[in-house]
């Protein structure tokens, strides 16, 4: 099947482009992340996200940088803790943009990183990922089965940048 996985950062990427090929996938990423701050930072996951997709023999698609429609979305949920309301703001716009991209490019189906991530629900991504695509949105929990753990030791192995926060810049604190 032909999948767009919305790829987060490049650690991320590692487990579930890994997974995804060993479901017999064939793989584009598609990195579309309007919350990353500074840009400074969105430039360091960009740059690793396309040196994880070579190493891992997939092709890439960069959406662009967009923070202002993500500034203006979660303006009034600045206060919400890690994991609330914000975050599932943040979640829809990344996987309503990564569905566009599957319909308007004859993708199969799309999916996304953020389930391995271990502070990330993975219930929830699912659950808004199905509202979005239905059918089309390939329901996965990628942390499952050791993938945080095992994105983690390749990244150390090939020295991939690994950030310390989400990327928006209420995570920063």
């Amino acid at each position: 099947m032909k999948v767009v996985l919305h790829i987060c950062c490049g650690v991320c990427g590692i487990g579930t482009i890994e997974r995804l090929h060993d479901e017999g996938h064939q793989i584009t990423g598609y990195f579309y992340n309007p919350n990353i701050h500074p840009f400074e930072e969105y430039e360091r996951r960009l740059k690793t996200v396309n040196i994880i997709t070579k190493l891992m023999n997939c092709s890439l698609e960069d959406a662009s940088y967009a923070p202002k429609e993500w500034l203006e979305q979660t303006a009034n949920l600045a206060e919400e803790p890690e994991g609330g309301k914000r975050c599932e703001v943040c979640f829809r716009m990344r996987l309503e943009k990564t569905f566009l991209y599957m319909q308007e490019h004859d993708f199969d189906a799309f999916t996304t990183t953020l389930t391995i991530g271990p502070q990330k629900s993975a219930e929830v991504i699912n659950r808004i990922g199905r509202e979005i695509g239905g059918d089309k949105f390939l329901v996965r929990n990628f942390k499952k089965q050791g993938g945080f753990l095992r994105a983690n030791e390749f990244a150390k192995r090939f020295g991939i940048y690994r950030q310390n926060y989400c990327g928006c810049i209420y995570s920063m604190r």
